[in-house]
């Protein structure tokens, strides 16, 4: 018992992860920040802003040649044609040799230089690899174009409360197989009087569609068998409830799962209004959207 409580003192204590309350969301600090993940490189260069990306590969690049060039002049005289002591004309030779040009102007003539030249072109070799590697993985992660409303509503359809709220395609292409599901985060005492914040699945309507090309109104009936069933608007910010929307399907233009998330909160939930139809008729026949009143609604009378 004593050896594993010295071994437990030993282990280095897990990070503490700060939680707060902001505009009725939780928000955890450090979530999705690039710079949470310096423990993981590989994470971090995923997603970390291309300004940033490209500045580290410089810095990168130039750092390596710097140390090449200080291995060359620590070898005096190795470099043919060049100055002897001229960091500027290593540092050069570096550029040179870790790229594979080889001008033939400066060339190695010393041991000790042939040496250096040798682990510069294996990290030329490496360091290519690693940054294609990390610039195709960067461009070829699949994102998706899909924009959700900012409130939902709660009105009446077919005589049942329904929880509504839109979503649509911005990108003007076909998601296919799509799916969404919802989500409800509150808090809850069990009886035995523990607090936990509970995830209550809601059954909507219709949860997939073949096709998801230009938008789709999500409705989940407040009937019976729903966590939403005599729910108040007070009862939402007491509990601080949060509605979490989950979309997934196949860009049919890359051919790859897209995913969207987007999260309500208690005040983004408003009770009896609509939202305006985005649907109008044409004089010709035909139909037309408009995307100016996606986020429009309007309340009952």
């Amino acid at each position: 018992m004593k050896l594993l409580n010295k071994r437990l003192k030993k282990q280095r204590p897990y990070p503490r992860v700060h939680i707060k309350v902001e505009d009725g969301r939780f928000q955890i600090a450090g979530l999705n920040q690039w710079y949470s993940y310096w423990r993981d490189p590989y994470h971090m260069l995923l997603t970390v802003p291309w300004s940033a990306f490209v500045a580290l590969i410089w810095l990168s690049y130039a750092g390596t040649n710097a140390i090449f060039a200080i291995a060359y002049l620590a070898g005096g005289d190795c470099i043919a044609n060049a100055r002897p002591g001229s960091f500027i004309d290593a540092f050069f030779f570096s550029v040179q040799t870790l790229a594979s040009i080889g001008y033939g102007a400066m060339y190695p003539k010393t041991f000790y230089s042939n040496t250096i030249v040798t682990i510069e072109a294996m990290t030329g070799l490496i360091g290519i690899a690693l940054l294609t590697g990390l610039a195709f993985a960067r461009f070829s992660r699949p994102t998706a174009r899909v924009v959700f409303s900012k409130v939902a509503v709660i009105t009446a359809y077919d005589g049942v409360p329904t929880l509504m709220f839109r979503t649509g395609n911005k990108r003007r292409n076909q998601i296919l197989e799509a799916q969404l599901q919802v989500y409800l985060m509150r808090n809850e005492v069990s009886a035995e009087g523990q607090s936990m914040r509970r995830f209550h699945d809601l059954q909507l309507t219709r949860s997939r569609t073949p096709s998801f090309t230009l938008s789709w109104t999500i409705m989940h009936p407040i009937d019976e068998n729903s966590p939403l069933y005599g729910v108040t608007n007070e009862m939402l910010k007491t509990q601080q409830v949060t509605i979490v929307a989950s979309l997934s399907g196949l860009d049919e233009t890359v051919m790859q799962v897209i995913h969207a998330r987007h999260i309500y909160a208690a005040q983004d939930v408003l009770w009896n209004n609509r939202f305006v139809d985005i649907f109008h008729d044409t004089q010709d026949g035909h139909r037309y959207l408009d995307y100016n009143c996606f986020h429009s609604v309007v309340p009952l009378e």
